[in-house]
């Protein structure tokens, strides 16, 4: 896959970019997720150092990552419990025929 060169903004600074082609999307998302997350504590907070409103939307963001990791994690427990369960009454009913 090709890179690709972006200019992404993020808390009023430019960052040039290099990555692959199929990443830019998710990038460009990622740069506007953290430019509202920003936005929306300067507007709810009386913060105006932007390494303050840097570091508590990287925690916010980070959070809300970790808890769709974890809301992830505990689905493929109970898809493996249910494929089980599945696996054992196809056994049980394979015995009785």
């Amino acid at each position: 896959m090709a890179k690709v060169s972006l200019k992404i903004v993020v808390a009023g600074r430019t960052y040039p970019l290099s990555v692959e082609e199929n990443e830019v999307e998710k990038v460009q998302s990622a740069a506007a997720n953290i430019n509202k997350a920003i936005q929306a504590l300067q507007e709810n907070y009386a913060v105006k150092d932007m390494r303050d409103l840097l570091a508590m939307s990287a925690l916010q963001l980070a959070t809300k990552s970790n808890s769709h990791k974890d809301i992830t994690e505990d689905r493929s427990i109970e898809i493996n419990a249910i494929e089980e369960q599945l696996r054992s009454l196809d056994d049980e009913l394979s015995a009785l025929s």
